[in-house]
């Protein structure tokens, strides 16, 4: 294990003892951020970072009953369930391979996404890169488990079901996007607005949703990419809210690796559901321009992520930096999208 895996692995067992939420319904960040900065260089700031923010979370709650293979669908959406369902993904994932747990749960689980505000599934997205690109240890398997029980808890299907059938691309869908009628409102209250909103669930539903994989990756990819871009322009509606536009997907695409191919299809069309909703619910109706970031290079943009030290600025950070190395040469936008969520995010809070 290098210096970096050994900071991650001590952040995440910190973070084990506090619970998923906090102030009621407010995500524990703490892992995905975490994540993100040693990704991307900051292992050197985790534990500094931790000190702070662990003042804000509470304890794990306290477990209600066994859940078993026989009884778990009642229990899916409780959220007052949450620590009997890290339990259950605790003894699954010591009993099987973690990826044959994944492709067992990943379709039972991604109907939900909408769960508070997409947290449970970027948290699952920031778990499955660190088994991917660190490999497998305890600490990291916990959080794995961790990960899918707060999805468990939290599962929510959107009020309207989306099933794309058109022609589109994802940025093509997403400039088309009508806003609902009023924007300051929890996700939940926003998400009931989407089948009264006119000409969401069509345009929702205009995206091209092909049939190979590969190109299910190039099309989920290029989804990342417009969400990211889209909030450089729109993100001034809700600078933290609109992040998950942009998070959420990405999550999806950092997870297509661990999952048997034949889920892509559908993994691509609900993180399009997904950042759909969002985008409806907290973008802007009109853009304004993003600072320029022509003249930072991208670990200096994750570098000023870090000094804010918000959590959804650490992680939309990380998103765009992969948008920006997947990007020709010279194309800067995505670093703006960065440089304009620290602003925002500043503001709002």
């Amino acid at each position: 294990m290098d210096a970096t895996s050994g900071t991650l692995d001590e952040a995440l067992l910190r973070l084990h003892t506090s619970g998923p939420e906090f102030n009621g319904y407010l995500s524990n960040h703490g892992p995905m951020a975490v994540e993100a900065m040693v990704r991307n260089g900051q292992a050197h700031t985790v534990h500094r970072w931790l000190d702070g923010y662990e003042n804000k979370l509470e304890g794990v709650p306290r477990a209600h009953g066994r859940i078993t293979d026989a009884n778990w669908r009642e229990a899916l959406g409780d959220s007052s369930r949450v620590t009997d369902w890290t339990a259950y993904f605790s003894h699954q994932v010591a009993e099987r391979p973690w990826r044959e747990l994944l492709a067992v749960w990943w379709p039972r689980l991604l109907p939900g996404i909408a769960g508070a505000a997409t947290h449970p599934a970027i948290r699952v997205g920031h778990a499955v890169r660190s088994l991917l690109t660190e490999g497998e240890d305890n600490a990291r398997l916990a959080e794995f488990a961790h990960a899918l029980g707060y999805w468990a808890a939290r599962h929510l299907l959107l009020p309207v079901a989306v099933r794309p059938t058109g022609g589109a691309t994802p940025s093509e869908a997403l400039a088309a996007l009508p806003r609902i009628a009023e924007q300051h409102v929890t996700p939940e209250n926003g998400y009931s607005q989407l089948p009264a909103t006119p000409g969401w669930l069509s345009i929702t539903e205009s995206l091209h949703l092909p049939d190979d994989p590969e190109v299910v990756r190039e099309g989920l990819t290029a989804l990342v990419r417009a969400a990211t871009l889209n909030y450089a322009d729109y993100g001034h509606g809700n600078g933290i809210m609109l992040v998950h536009a942009a998070t959420a997907p990405n999550a999806v695409l950092r997870t297509l690796p661990a999952l048997p191919r034949e889920l892509w299809a559908h993994s691509f069309a609900v993180a399009w559901a997904a950042t759909s909703a969002v985008t409806a619910i907290y973008a802007a109706d009109t853009p304004l321009p993003a600072p320029d970031a022509a003249s930072i290079t991208p670990e200096e943009v994750f570098e000023r992520a870090v000094a804010n030290g918000n959590e959804h600025a650490i992680k939309f950070a990380d998103t765009a930096l992969d948008v920006a190395a997947a990007s020709e040469d010279g194309d800067t936008r995505a670093l703006s999208a960065a440089l304009n969520a620290l602003t925002l995010i500043d503001e709002d809070d």
